[in-house]
């Protein structure tokens, strides 16, 4: 059986393409389950640092495959968009990865892909990338999480305006409202996307995971308190680790500090 998601490592990074272009990239549920589980080869080895994510051919994504996936979501709820692993690409069911992914999108990007944008850290657009949300358009809703994150991360106004008229927007609106970090040529997404990748995984690997790891609290939970006890029961370790040791050497030292992920 062909693939439906290749993995590649480049230094601390994972690239991960959805490789179905034949049918733009549409997400089956293997797709689904292999995105899962390249998620949890970047989780479980300490040698990588950061995840790219992105799709072979001229399109990100059309969407799901409903004729595939919907029995399954009929069956099992929401929570077949989660996979067989321990990590959940849309962060909802299962955890989300605990390290930065980097998204990089172009062609169509409908549904999901806009779900998975909100569910990764930074996400690098072609000026041609299509977004659309269009699932109240086929008599359903979104269920992969656009209906809970767009409203807080996006703005209200900016939310409801992609999701209930399911009409078409571009890489200059998808930046105006915070959806996309970076709108670059088309063709040259991913070479961004590496970049700020590796640029990611040059950092000291805790102080990344832990960052990523407290401003997630805080988004999730909505509360200062909660996320400043986090902080509190968070930074001990790593002040006290080899690589805060390392930077503190590098910086007297005036060179660019090493970092081993201890």
């Amino acid at each position: 059986m062909s693939h439906r998601i290749t993995v590649e490592r480049d230094g601390h990074v994972l690239l991960i393409g959805v490789d179905r272009a034949a049918k733009r990239n549409a997400w089956d549920l293997r797709t689904i389950s292999e995105l899962g589980a390249a998620y949890d080869q970047l989780a479980a080895d300490d040698d990588l640092r950061v995840g790219v994510v992105y799709g072979h051919g001229e399109h990100f994504s059309a969407g799901l495959d409903l004729t595939d996936v919907f029995p399954a979501v009929r069956e099992h709820g929401p929570g077949a968009l989660s996979g067989d692993g321990k990590h959940d690409p849309f962060g909802l069911w299962k955890e989300p990865v605990g390290k930065p992914i980097v998204l990089a999108v172009q062609g169509i990007a409908f549904t999901l892909s806009i779900e998975l944008a909100l569910a990764s850290d930074i996400v690098v657009a072609a000026e041609d990338v299509r977004f659309r949300q269009l699932e109240i358009g086929r008599g359903i809703i979104p269920f992969g999480g656009a209906t809970l994150r767009a409203p807080a991360q996006l703005g209200w106004g900016n939310a409801m305006r992609f999701l209930l008229t399911g009409e078409e927007f571009g890489a200059a609106e998808a930046h105006r409202i915070g959806l996309v970090q970076e709108v670059v040529p088309a063709g040259t997404q991913l070479d961004r996307a590496k970049e700020l990748a590796t640029l990611i995984a040059a950092q000291a690997p805790m102080g990344v995971q832990g960052t990523l790891a407290n401003a997630r609290v805080a988004l999730r939970s909505g509360s200062e308190r909660e996320a400043a006890e986090h902080l509190s029961g968070l930074l001990p370790g790593i002040v006290g680790s080899e690589d805060a040791e390392e930077g503190v050497r590098s910086f007297v030292e005036r060179r660019q500090a090493e970092f081993t992920g201890r």
